[in-house]
């Protein structure tokens, strides 16, 4: 039978891994605002958070988890998505394109070098900042909210919720892109990207969503700097 005086000992090295962790996480986001580099070495991110290459791939297992860790470190998106309340399902994503925005604009220094490795075309970085599989979940998350819109009338019901997600997509990510690479203002970037959504859902509005639109588009357009 194991004995209950080692339950201290555990618990102590779970603090301390967890410490570790925090460790290299807080190092990661520091080297990525001092440098505008989405991608330091492991030895670098290691050195600067006080540990030993071999403890941070232990805990972390690659770079590209380490980064990732920092993402959900800083969002907590999720959980704060799951939580949004608005009047309706037109509002609900505007609600969530806002909430997304929020993280860019109140820390341009740490976002955009991760948007612009992210957004990198050259092939010459050894990491892809968000795998398939979380791209895939997002993605289904904007689904979930245009179906309820459709469902709900404010959306045409033969309307692709697919293709109309992947456009909303493809607007924000060209918004993102100019951002990135600083030809779009922080100050500009929410109400662009809104802008970009609000023409596109018009498009697929009915008689009951287009109200909501308007008013979006021209609450945007007098937001823009």
């Amino acid at each position: 039978m194991t004995s209950t005086s080692t339950l201290p000992d555990i618990g102590q090295r779970e603090r301390a891994k967890e410490e570790r962790r925090q460790r290299i996480i807080r190092a990661v986001r520091d080297l990525i605002r001092e440098t505008g580099d989405a991608n330091p070495s492991m030895r670098l991110i290691a050195s600067r958070a006080g540990v030993s290459i071999a403890t941070a791939y232990n805990l972390f297992g690659s770079k590209q988890a380490v980064v990732l860790a920092v993402l959900e470190d800083r969002q907590n998106f999720k959980e704060r998505f799951a939580s949004l309340k608005a009047r309706n399902p037109i509002d609900l994503v505007f609600a969530a394109h806002e909430l997304a925005v929020s993280y860019y604009t109140h820390d341009p220094e740490f976002y955009r070098p991760l948007w612009r490795a992210l957004l990198d075309s050259s092939g010459k970085s050894d990491m892809s900042i968000v795998p398939p599989e979380r791209q895939a979940e997002t993605r289904a998350a904007w689904r979930t909210v245009l179906l309820q819109a459709r469902d709900d009338g404010y959306l045409d019901k033969d309307e692709s919720i697919e293709w109309l997600e992947r456009s909303l997509t493809h607007s924000a990510t060209g918004a993102m892109l100019s951002w990135a690479t600083e030809a779009l203002s922080t100050e500009a970037l929410l109400p662009s990207a809104g802008l970009g959504y609000a023409y596109i859902l018009s498009a697929a509005a009915t008689a009951k969503g287009r109200p909501t639109l308007k008013q979006r588009i021209a609450s945007y357009k007098a937001s823009l700097p």
